[in-house]
């Protein structure tokens, strides 16, 4: 008899958020094979399939758009042959080792020369560890190797103070754009368009008008925008949607 999963079992196996597979659903990417009598969600053995190449391709740096075409085909081939696919994920997640081999490197040595310093306790620089090491490996489920080095380079070009005067607008742009939302101004209206021409000004400075770092960083946003506004303060979905209905609109 076949294998078949709940939503909230293939969650719980895989890792990914109920908010990952139903918005990957959504837009057409991974749809379950059949649903319960009572309409819930049911994952086969084959949408398994799928889902560990969708998986290793965002991986790999492709935004969902091209894995979507990639996997449906005009073939219908269902994309790259699992044992390829499986190759480049193995050479992918290698170096992603040695980054992270010389990430940990540079923070062991920092440990104890901060605690040697008297800066901070063990306590603190383990935490420190922590959150460096979760958050560089979130970036790296979204952007490729090429993407970072790209980014790096941009970050040069750009220089600290450009990117800590982007970084400090980015609060009140959004405390902006929250209060003519909550005021119900109509998107269209000329001060939410002009707000919305700067939000989407700031988003170019990071991403230069490339559009796989744009798609990237669309879909980092999309996927962790719970966490986001809550650890970081970032804008939440419905203030999004509002920026692009004012963008629209213009």
């Amino acid at each position: 008899m076949a294998s078949t999963w709940r939503i909230g079992e293939l969650c719980r196996q895989t890792g990914l958020t109920v908010r990952t597979l139903h918005h990957w659903d959504h837009v057409g990417l991974l749809r379950p094979s059949a649903r319960t009598f009572a309409g819930h969600r049911l994952y086969d053995e084959s949408d398994v399939d799928r889902l560990y190449r969708i998986v290793a391709l965002r991986e790999l740096g492709l935004p969902l758009e091209t894995i979507g075409v990639l996997l449906d085909g005009h073939d219908g081939g269902g994309g790259p042959e699992l044992a390829e696919l499986l190759g480049e994920h193995l050479a992918h997640v290698e170096r992603q080792l040695a980054a992270l081999g010389g990430l940990r490197d540079r923070l062991v040595a920092l440990v104890p020369a901060v605690r040697a310093a008297g800066g901070a306790t063990p306590v603190d620089l383990l935490a420190l560890i922590e959150e460096v090491t979760r958050v560089d490996d979130t970036i790296r489920n979204y952007f490729s190797e090429e993407q970072l080095a790209a980014l790096g380079q941009r970050r040069e070009q750009l220089g600290e103070a450009a990117i800590r005067d982007v970084q400090d607008e980015w609060p009140r742009l959004i405390a902006q754009v929250q209060a003519e939302l909550v005021a119900g101004t109509d998107p269209a209206d000329p001060r939410v368009r002009a707000l919305a021409a700067r939000w989407m000004k700031l988003l170019e400075a990071f991403h230069g008008g490339d559009p796989g770092l744009r798609d990237s960083l669309y879909r980092m946003q999309a996927e962790n925008s719970a966490e986001i506004a809550r650890e970081h303060g970032g804008p939440t979905p419905e203030l999004i949607e509002y920026v692009k209905r004012s963008v629209a609109a213009g």
